[in-house]
């Protein structure tokens, strides 16, 4: 998905994506449901963020 990279920057300012967030993300984008099971630290929370910010409609996590 082309829009993942500018939004990444734009709402938290990190140019490269880190292990599995990508894929996370593209899902989440493309209307299937997503668990993702990453170790602390590793950047969970991007995962349901960034595509609830990137949508217009309302999203539960």
């Amino acid at each position: 998905m082309d829009d993942l990279d500018p939004a990444l920057l734009q709402y938290f300012g990190f140019t490269e994506f880190r292990a599995g967030q990508r894929e996370a993300c593209e899902a989440a984008l493309g209307d299937r449901d997503v668990l993702v099971v990453m170790p602390t630290g590793s950047g969970k929370s991007l995962c349901y963020q960034l595509p609830g910010l990137m949508r217009d409609d309302l999203t539960i996590v």
